[in-house]
């Protein structure tokens, strides 16, 4: 029984996981940028199951408020402002708003990384303080020291995520065609959409221990 509960306790997990919209998102993101990587912006499978991906999770991707435009595909119902109605109908300036929210993302990914190195050296100097305080015992025993080492772990990958999204974002815009190529964008993309999906795992119950 204690394996098929373990299972069970798997299957709720994935569940769990699965029911997060944002959870669904990052899994949507990995095969977009996967794609992306694949293609290297060349026409063909990979790169209509990329362009696929790209509309499928634009709701998620773009302005919070660009909801309010997924209305337009179909006619307009009465009273919709014909503002909205217009712009959704100018290309032009759907594009443009479409690399406003990446020059955002762009922006807010930079405040991110610079936020984790800040938060990181702040735990760092904790760290040292608190192994000062520890020297006659087994730091790595201290629920306290491996708290911050846990937080400090999480930091790391959070200021490498924000660091490569980037790198993402520069190519998306084609800010450096020659050097951030669709193949290196998909690929820098692929791997923040893994972490985006490990950060948005459920923690999992700590084991209790039976005495034998």
């Amino acid at each position: 029984m204690s394996t098929l509960d373990a299972t069970r306790a798997e299957l709720g997990l994935v569940v769990l996981y699965l029911n997060k919209a944002e959870a669904r998102d990052k899994i949507c993101r990995a095969i977009q940028y996967g794609s992306k990587f694949i293609s290297n912006g060349q026409p063909g499978t990979a790169q209509d199951v990329d362009r696929s991906t790209t509309l499928a999770r634009k709701v998620f991707r773009l302005l919070k408020w660009v909801n309010d435009l997924h209305g337009l595909i179909s006619p307009p119902a009465k009273g919709t402002p014909l503002t909205l109605v217009l712009l959704g109908k100018n290309k032009e300036r759907t594009d443009r708003i479409v690399r406003i929210s990446l020059y955002c993302w762009m922006a807010s990914s930079v405040c991110a990384g610079l936020v984790e190195l800040g938060e990181l050296k702040r735990l760092s100097k904790s760290m040292r303080k608190l192994a000062r305080e520890l020297r006659d015992t087994d730091k790595y025993e201290n629920d306290q020291y491996k708290s911050k080492m846990k937080q400090s772990d999480e930091r790391l990958l959070a200021l490498v995520k924000a660091a490569m999204d980037v790198v993402v974002a520069v190519g998306l815009l084609q800010l450096s065609p020659k050097k951030i190529t669709p193949r290196v964008t998909g690929a820098f993309g692929f791997v923040t959409s893994l972490i985006s999906c490990y950060q948005q795992l459920p923690s999992r119950a700590p084991a209790i221990k039976v005495k034998a």
